[in-house]
């Protein structure tokens, strides 16, 4: 991989200077383009007055989604859809994220091929689906290729089911939303009326989960704009946990928080666990950051069902268990929805030191614990089936506390959001798990001196919110509605960019050299420039300026691309290796920039070229990256990304 990044100096006053100057007072480049001196804060932008609008948050979940509006006009009624095609009048707060494609018609000669079931496939999502029918799930997973996909998934199966209507992932997501977005709109019509709506703006946000890599964000907001949620630039995003914090932050307030406190979100949903830590920075007006760099894993309640259907496997034998999946379906449904519904959410073991799970249909059986279409699990069982997810999400969390109180942050609380974090059992062993010291005397609200002294004793206090399953959604439309209370975010990976520099026979190769017939100079290529580290503070208020100087001769295309290159490891190499990543390619179109901003210079041998410099401002957002084109501080348009 090979850039052309020259360094110039910073300033522009110089642009009128003889050619000689540019030789004599700065570091000539490989051949095209480079960036120099690192990132420079941009000033805060100006925020535009709001207007009256509709804001709607989609939680796009694992295997649950959900939808939430609310009108700026009455900002304190929040309206959660409840009702779901296929739902026959049972009010749900989410919807399964679950799709399949079924032929409209019987394949013929003319319609056998993928290209035409693609066209007449008619498509089922959500509650529509029979017990024993097929269909894809997880498929948001699919969208990021850096994550581990649960056991449960098979990327084989789910190719599979796309290839026979020729669909890839994007095209799945994309149907997908668009049922949310239909049903929502339509939702929304009988709520407040098409003539409402028909002179109102809709604004969208989009939750995404705080590990998906940029590409993957990107995706998804081009799956959301196929969907008819606007325009890529226009939809919100948001990371799920910031959505769960925006909005439990603000419940529990003022009981719980103090200044210069850490707390802890935790978004335990269905297929994923998500954390972020936020430091509290003041709370009139609420404002926060990033303490902790966020983290995830795979233990999700769906790997509760999982293991319950193990544990009955095994009890009813696997013969007669598999027999009655196929043979009499809304048997085990029953079962599996009883687990969903009570087992998961409720189950205490101080309360249930026996509980049972309805198998209608099955004959007793002693031996296998089943009683008149019950089958009997007792407290300890339960909690086997529970154990080893439960522990991965207490490791998660802990992780978290250690790195910050490595810091010497003061961890303060811990709170529990999402469809697991419902669960009465995960509350109480994350309760008992960071409970190691007895509580302070109760007080009408803590000190801060009570949550010092319960830090030192190794205590932090657990909260699990009313309304936990719909935190995320909630807040996703709080974000849209008042904007973010996340001053400052920490950068998940080193990004920079590739560059060429002088020679030096004490730091390089002398075979990694080639001559320069522009700056007439030996070079090296490849030299990587960090802008920003694994762990910096970054804000959207101040964009990262990478400053750039390019060469053109004459006749030249002036639209040039460049690299964003990102790194996971702690220590990022000085130079160019394979095991980074290239996070896009940003495509510059610098023809609308004026000529007389272009300089013109001449080699000793008489060849004449002209140079630009230019400044791109990358935007870090709690979702997503944006780029723009600066030179001498003038906005001249929006920078291509193109994600990888």
């Amino acid at each position: 991989m090979s850039f052309a990044l020259p360094l110039r100096p910073s300033s522009t006053s110089s642009r009128n200077k003889a050619s000689r100057d540019y030789f004599t007072n700065y570091t000539p480049p490989s051949s095209n383009t480079e960036a120099i001196n690192g990132p420079v804060p941009a000033p805060v932008r100006e925020l535009t007055a709001p207007i009256d609008r509709l804001i709607v948050g989609v939680d796009f979940g694992t295997t649950f989604s959900g939808v939430a509006a609310v009108y700026t006009g009455t900002p304190d009624d929040i309206e959660i859809i409840k009702t779901w095609p296929g739902g026959n009048g049972i009010t749900s707060d989410k919807v399964p994220t679950e799709i399949a494609y079924t032929d409209a018609k019987p394949p013929t000669t003319t319609t056998s091929d993928a290209t035409d079931r693609s066209a007449s496939s008619t498509v089922k999502w959500g509650f529509q689906f029979r017990p024993e029918e097929s269909r894809i799930r997880c498929i948001k997973l699919f969208l990021d290729r850096s994550q581990k996909l649960p056991f449960y998934v098979s990327p084989r199966d789910t190719a599979a089911q796309l290839l026979h209507f020729n669909k890839n992932v994007v095209d799945a997501v994309s149907d997908y939303l668009t049922q949310i977005h239909t049903h929502t709109m339509d939702v929304l019509n009988r709520r407040y009326g098409e003539s409402f709506m028909a002179s109102t703006k809709v604004d969208w946000v989009l939750t995404c989960p705080a590990v998906w890599s940029d590409a993957a964000k990107n995706t998804t907001l081009q799956a959301a704009e196929r969907a008819g949620m606007g325009a890529k630039s226009s939809i919100q995003m948001i990371s799920e946990p910031e959505a769960a914090a925006v909005y439990t932050l603000k419940a529990i307030q003022p009981n719980h928080l103090n200044v210069n406190d850490n707390f802890i979100v935790c978004d335990a949903g269905g297929g994923t666990v998500d954390l972020i830590a936020y430091k509290i920075l003041s709370l009139k007006p609420l404002k926060v950051k990033e303490s902790a760099v966020g983290t995830g894993g795979l233990c999700g309640s769906a790997f509760l069902n999982y293991r319950f259907e193990e544990h009955c496997r095994s009890r009813i034998g696997p013969s007669r268990f598999d027999e009655m999946k196929i043979k009499k379906a809304k048997c085990w449904q029953m079962a599996l929805r009883y687990f969903e519904d009570f087992v998961k959410r409720n189950f205490n073991e101080t309360e249930h030191q026996e509980v049972n799970v309805p198998f209608p249909g099955l004959p007793d059986d002693e031996e296998a614990g089943l009683d008149c279409g019950f089958l009997i699990m007792t407290a300890e069982q339960i909690k086997d089936i529970f154990e080893p997810v439960i522990k991965e999400v207490c490791d998660l969390v802990q992780g978290q506390v250690d790195n910050l109180r490595a810091n010497g942050g003061i961890v303060s609380g811990i709170v529990l959001v999402g469809g697991f974090g419902q669960s009465d059992y995960l509350y109480r062993r994350l309760k008992l798990h960071f409970a190691s010291a007895a509580p302070p005397p109760y007080t009408e609200r803590p000190t801060h001196s009570s949550a010092v002294a319960l830090q030192d004793a190794g205590s932090i206090e657990v909260m699990q919110p009313v309304y936990a399953w719909t935190a995320v959604v909630r807040g996703a439309v709080l974000r849209g509605l008042e904007g973010s209370m996340v001053i400052s975010r920490k950068a998940r990976m080193h990004y920079g960019t590739s560059y060429a520099t002088i020679y030096d026979e004490e730091k390089h190769s002398v075979s990694e050299r080639y001559w320069s017939p522009l700056w007439e100079r030996w070079m090296v290529s490849d030299r990587m420039q960090w802008h920003i580290a694994k762990g910096q503070a970054i804000s959207p208020s101040s964009p990262i300026a990478f400053h750039y100087t390019r060469n053109f001769r004459p006749g030249q295309s002036l639209v040039v691309t460049d690299d964003l290159i990102a790194c996971a490891a702690d220590d990022p190499p000085a130079a160019y290796t394979r095991d980074l990543v290239s996070v896009c390619t940003l495509t510059t179109d610098l023809s609308a920039v004026p000529r007389s901003l272009f300089t013109r210079l001449t080699t000793t041998r008489g060849v004449e070229f002209d140079n630009l410099d230019f400044t791109l401002e990358m935007i870090v957002d709690s979702a997503g990256l944006g780029f723009e084109l600066k030179v001498d501080g003038v906005r001249y348009g929006r920078v291509e990304a193109e994600f990888h």
